[in-house]
């Protein structure tokens, strides 16, 4: 019975390894639409880039009369300039960009500190309401922080903070900490449990724990929300029009100022719009190899 019954299997499964394998046409024609969509929307967003770029190098009186293109034809290279660029800076860019820089570090150097520890007790500690009070720190990731402009004065008020700086650091901050904690806590939490145990184990405290352990394995994490909040920050211009006061502008507030009153020296903002998104880009591209990482992580268990 059991040559007569393993015979069919034997050739059952015999079968089974010489099947061909499903064909791999339906994926490969979708990853070139995927490449080739990647491309198209690469392009269509370096265009105007482009353009912007181009122009910030012309005169005014050639972008009035001729579009940026024209250049590839070979009008207006022999016009190009740095009279743009130095413009912007007579007109007190320098300043405000040490400021944005100041503005910016610490706004996103306190919400990331502060959440850490956040997180990590939503994540390993054991204590009273957790849940619920962690769903109330994501439910503050709904509100806007124009919406405080009112209530934060007050309370400035009250409180006696008259420093610009520390104004801005404090709103962005409160308002950058319900991301932090959101984003962190799954990182953390999807880290090895048999990590935290050791350390317990060995006698280590939760601060040990926190400072040895958590914050080096959770480096793509800090980074993936130190680019979120640094970039909000920098380029925020309403809370820093109404918290900051005269001469003590950050960038985007002297880029709006830059076109005049009647917008006739628009043309400036060709130049400082890439002197403001010099620092961006290279905070963007020092951290883009922790940014997916950060995103995705604690997404999927296993």
């Amino acid at each position: 019975m059991s040559a007569t019954t393993s015979a069919p299997e034997s050739e059952e499964a015999l079968g089974a390894k010489k099947a061909p394998p499903p064909s791999s046409e339906g994926g490969a024609g979708a990853s070139w639409f995927a490449r080739f969509a990647l491309v198209l929307v690469c392009v269509i967003f370096t265009i105007p880039t482009l353009g912007l770029f181009i122009s910030s190098f012309r005169p005014r009186e050639d972008i009035i009369t001729s579009g940026w293109w024209t250049v590839f034809v070979g009008r207006g290279l022999e016009n190009f300039s740095l009279d743009n660029y130095q413009a912007v800076l007579d007109a007190g860019m320098g300043p405000s960009f040490v400021n944005s820089l100041a503005v910016a570090v610490p706004a996103t150097v306190i919400p990331i500190l502060a959440a850490a520890f956040a997180a990590y007790a939503f994540a390993w500690m054991d204590f009273k309401g957790r849940e619920l009070l962690f769903v109330i720190f994501v439910g503050l990731l709904v509100v806007p922080l124009q919406v405080a402009f009112v209530p934060l004065t007050q309370l400035f008020n009250d409180l006696g903070v008259t420093n610009d700086f520390l104004k801005l650091w404090l709103a962005h901050a409160g308002f950058g900490m319900p991301l932090a904690v959101y984003i962190l806590r799954n990182y953390i939490g999807s880290l090895p449990r048999e990590v935290i145990e050791s350390a317990k184990v060995d006698g280590a405290s939760h601060f040990m724990t926190f400072w040895r352990l958590i914050i080096p394995l959770s480096v793509p994490a800090l980074a993936a929300f130190a680019i979120f909040q640094f970039l909000w920050t920098w380029n925020d211009y309403l809370v820093a029009l109404i918290f900051m006061t005269s001469g003590q502008e950050v960038v985007t507030v002297t880029l709006a100022e830059l076109v005049g009153s009647r917008g006739q020296d628009w043309h400036l903002l060709t130049a400082g719009a890439f002197i403001s998104m010099s620092v961006p880009l290279i905070v963007f591209f020092a951290l883009q190899r922790f940014f997916v990482r950060g995103l995705t992580a604690g997404s999927v268990k296993g």
